[in-house]
């Protein structure tokens, strides 16, 4: 199996050198992120200015491509111009700190495993919860035993999944639940500071809000302490509505 391994943290991030190393027993890697940290980016991706690729020693003796891009540049990158063969799969991650809810529209993680869906790849996003001792080999882990699991039953074209380990120091998750993204975001707002001019800016700030009670999502599972797999599409129509909006006979 050849598989593409990407991420949203940075090259270098312990996330994606733990994946790596995890995926190593599953067929022949290739290691393309994102040069610098590009958290919570979406989708973006580079229109206007150059993308510069640099080669990286990744330790161990494998060697990676650096992007000084978005995390959808590095799968576009690679499936295009870096790679020799098309992957079986792109891997994103492990990511550091969840990605269930509205997170997951805001993920670069996310996204660079849609951009593998985009073009027909298997793709696979993992995350794991934030804490302060976080496991990142036990969810690549985690990663390898359900990717070789997918790879058995087979791989369909363009699927894309989005997994979330629990926080593995306080024990092993209970199982695996395939569920819904949750719909729950944060309460947002914004603290006001001066900085040393006395000029204003303002720093985000937020409250996560809990899933309601008996709802099945991601959001629960994880809380219950579940690795949770969703499925997911890029297809943003809301079909439902549809018709109600043809129906309003709109025009010009």
């Amino acid at each position: 199996m050849r598989i593409l391994v990407t991420n949203d943290d940075g090259i270098m991030a312990p996330g994606i050198l733990a994946l790596r190393r995890a995926l190593t027993a599953l067929g022949e890697v290739t290691v393309v992120a994102p040069t610098v940290p590009q958290s919570a980016v979406s989708h973006g991706i580079t229109l206007t200015e150059p993308i510069r690729v640099h080669r990286v020693d990744l330790g161990e003796g494998a060697k990676g491509f650096g992007v000084e891009g978005r995390p959808a540049d590095c799968v576009k990158l690679a499936l295009l111009e870096l790679m020799p063969d098309r992957p079986d799969l792109v891997a994103s991650g492990v990511n550091l700190g969840a990605n269930v809810g509205i997170n997951v529209l805001y993920s670069g993680t996310v996204a660079a495993a849609v951009e593998g869906a985009f073009y027909g790849v298997p793709s696979v996003a993992v995350s794991i919860e934030d804490s302060d001792t976080v496991d990142f080999d036990g969810a690549a882990r985690v990663a390898r035993r359900l990717i070789d699991q997918l790879a058995a039953g087979g791989l369909a074209p363009g699927m894309l999944l989005n997994v979330n380990v629990p926080d593995l120091s306080r024990g092993p998750p209970k199982g695996v639940k395939v569920v819904p993204q949750s719909m729950k975001g944060w309460r947002e707002g914004w603290e006001q500071r001066r900085d040393p001019r006395g000029r204003a800016y303002y720093w985000m700030t937020g409250q996560e809000i809990p899933e309601d009670v008996g709802v099945d999502s991601d959001v629960a599972a994880l809380a219950e302490r579940y690795v949770t797999v969703t499925p997911l599409r890029f297809d943003l129509t809301d079909r439902a509505r549809l018709e109600e909006v043809r129906g309003m006979d709109l025009c010009l």
